[in-house]
């Protein structure tokens, strides 16, 4: 009887080290190879956020998007853009060609958030499509 509580007990310890380790070390998400689960503008995807927002992070936040719009800012230095004035972009790695301000863009990234003290969304893991 000694024995076989040991025995499970045991066998407990091993499945929840294994889960924790797993839970811990999981893959790493390859954004660039996700398929975009929306495709919006960043103007509407900031409306759906002002009119909102518990609805419309349930739906976006930490999900691979495709958003489209005007380039309002470029800092090649930090590989980020800033797209309608709303939606800060960072890419993952510097983009291929120059992007240039007023020039439209189409980029597929994980949304990171909406901040509505500074009314501007975020996105990480970039890339030009």
């Amino acid at each position: 009887m000694k024995k076989t509580g040991y025995l499970f007990i045991l066998v407990l310890l091993l499945l929840m080290t294994w889960a924790f380790y797993s839970y811990l070390y999981k893959e790493h998400r390859d954004i660039a190879s996700e398929k975009g689960a929306f495709q919006v503008t960043a103007n509407a995807i900031y409306e759906e956020f002002v009119k909102d927002e518990k609805a419309a992070n349930a739906k976006y936040l930490d999900k691979t998007i495709e958003v489209s719009g005007k380039v309002t800012g470029v800092d090649a230095k930090e590989n980020t853009i800033v797209i309608d004035e709303k939606m800060f972009v960072y890419f993952k790695d510097k983009p291929s060609g120059e992007i240039k301000t007023q020039s439209n863009v189409k980029v597929k990234g994980r949304f990171m958030g909406y901040d509505n003290l500074l009314e501007e969304m975020k996105m990480d893991q970039s890339v030009l499509e």
